[in-house]
Order: structure tokens, then sequence, then C-alpha cells
């Protein structure tokens, strides 16, 4: 992997961290959620004008992600309601790695080499150590049980969904063409789901969303950003290796949660950072 993918993948882990900084900071994750990603309808449909719509061979497995990303929505948003932030983000993101890795080697045939395992290997243990401090870990009793599993059954979807995306836009061929195509309709089943749950409740959810919808088209545009990066990346290195990279986000939402949401840092934190710099580090040098 090349110094500038290196840093553009590491930048679109800030901007990842970014909007699920904003979902922590609403008080309603799941309608947070489904705004963030639905106007990504409005934002795709000027890229796609721009870019075309993606090869015909690639639509298959857009149409494949855009169903695995609907358990995505429903899986992030189970985790959001019964664990912080600072327990389940880590767990779903430092999982998935080494499931993509694994993923991309049977699916893909894409091999590392030794040190690039050993790479993805303690990025991971690193997330997991950063996300996992002493602050993050005050749910108790079932919620405990109910955020874990939601978090560690995301894990599962992150990496089938990358997998099938790093197939989709290497045929693709355009990274933006294939995100704004993603975009067009990834959030608005989950939307509709959200809306259809709360049948009492749409008046409320709709005015909720009202208020909500300047500061959440940022986070679309966040999210947007850091995917379509990451996908690019896809198409000029390993599929495995930009998606542990990506997985720093954590360390920047630790970073956000220190200086703009005053969470303690502490010394797991440190020791955590150290541990995803040495991965990366590796990861540069597989």
């Amino acid at each position: 992997m090349s110094g500038p993918i290196l840093l553009a993948v590491l930048f679109g882990a800030l901007l990842h961290a970014s909007w699920n900084a904003f979902i922590k900071a609403g008080k309603d994750k799941a309608l947070d959620t489904a705004l963030v990603h639905s106007l990504g309808f409005f934002v795709a449909i000027p890229l796609l004008m721009h870019t075309g719509l993606p090869k015909p061979g690639a639509w298959p497995y857009m149409l494949a992600s855009l169903v695995i990303h609907l358990g995505y929505y429903v899986a992030l948003a189970g985790a959001y309601k019964y664990g912080d932030l600072g327990l389940t983000y880590p767990l779903m993101r430092g999982c998935a790695p080494l499931l993509v890795a694994l993923g991309s080697l049977s699916f893909i045939g894409e091999g590392l080499s030794r040190t690039a395992w050993i790479g993805v290997a303690v990025l991971c243990v690193g997330v997991i150590t950063l996300g996992l401090s002493r602050s993050a870990m005050h749910v108790e009793g079932s919620h405990r049980g109910k955020a874990l599993t939601f978090a560690l059954s995301n894990a599962a979807i992150i990496a089938l969904y990358t997998v099938v995306d790093g197939i989709g836009v290497r045929i693709a061929g355009d990274a933006l063409a294939y995100v704004a195509g993603l975009f067009l309709f990834d959030g608005i089943p989950f939307l509709l789901l959200v809306l259809w749950r709360r049948p009492g409740r749409r008046r409320e959810a709709l005015a909720y969303m009202r208020g909500r919808w300047p500061v959440a088209l940022m986070g679309t545009i966040a999210s947007l950003g850091s995917y379509g990066i990451a996908l690019w990346a896809m198409t000029h290195a390993p599929v495995a290796v930009v998606a542990a990279l990506r997985e720093t986000s954590v360390l920047f939402a630790a970073l956000i949660g220190t200086l703009f949401l005053r969470e303690d840092f502490g010394w797991q934190r440190a020791l955590g950072t150290l541990v995803i710099l040495a991965g990366v580090m590796s990861l540069r040098l597989g």
C-alpha cells in the first residue's frame, strides 16, 4: 500500500468516526441512523449525474449490499440502544477485519503476506483494547448481553458487505459511481422500517428529523466520503488491508470523545493507541 492511499484511508476513518459521534450525541439513535443514510438519496443523485451508472456487472453486488446493509442498520441501532458507543463500536469495528481477511481469501483469492496478517491481527487487538476501557463497560445485566449480541452480529455483517462491495467496486471500475449507487437507496428501507415500528409516534419522529436534518446532512456527506474512499482504495490495495486500516476510526472516535464530549482517555486507551499504531506500521510494511 502506497503512502497516499494509506493517508486517504486514515482520513476516511476520521470521517467515519465523525458521523458515528453525531449518532452518539443524538437522543434517538435509530432515527439519527436512518436520517443520516436516507439523506444519501439527495447526495447521490448529483453524483450519479456526473459519473453515470456503474457497469451492469456490478449491479448484482450493489443489490446484495443493499440487502446486507439493512441488517447492518438494524444491528447498529440495536447495539447503540442497549450499549454505549464505547462498548459496541470497538467490538463491531475491531472484530470485522479478521473476518474480512478470511472472506477475501476464500471468495476473492486475495492472500496477505505474513507481515500483513500480523498487522491485521495487531490492529484488531488495538481497536478492541482502545474501545473497551473501564468507562465503556457500564452496561449491566441483560442489556450487556443484548449489546454484545448486536455488536458481534454486526461485525459479521460488516465483513460480509465489505467483501461483497470489494468485488463489486472492482467490476464497476468507478468507486464514486458505485458508492453513489449504493447511497441512492441505501438508507430509505431502514427509514421506512423505523417509521413503521412507531405507528403512534410518527408525527413526533418527523418533527425530530426536521430539527436534525441540517446536521445529519453533514453526517451523510462524511459517511459517503468515508466509504467512497475505502472502496476506491480497494481497487488499488487488498480488501483486507483497507478494511483493517479503516477501523482506525475507533482511535479517532476516542479522540473526538476526549476533546469534544469530555470523555476520559485513560491508560487503556493510550495502550490501545500504541497497539493500533504498531498494526498500521505492520500493514504499511506488509
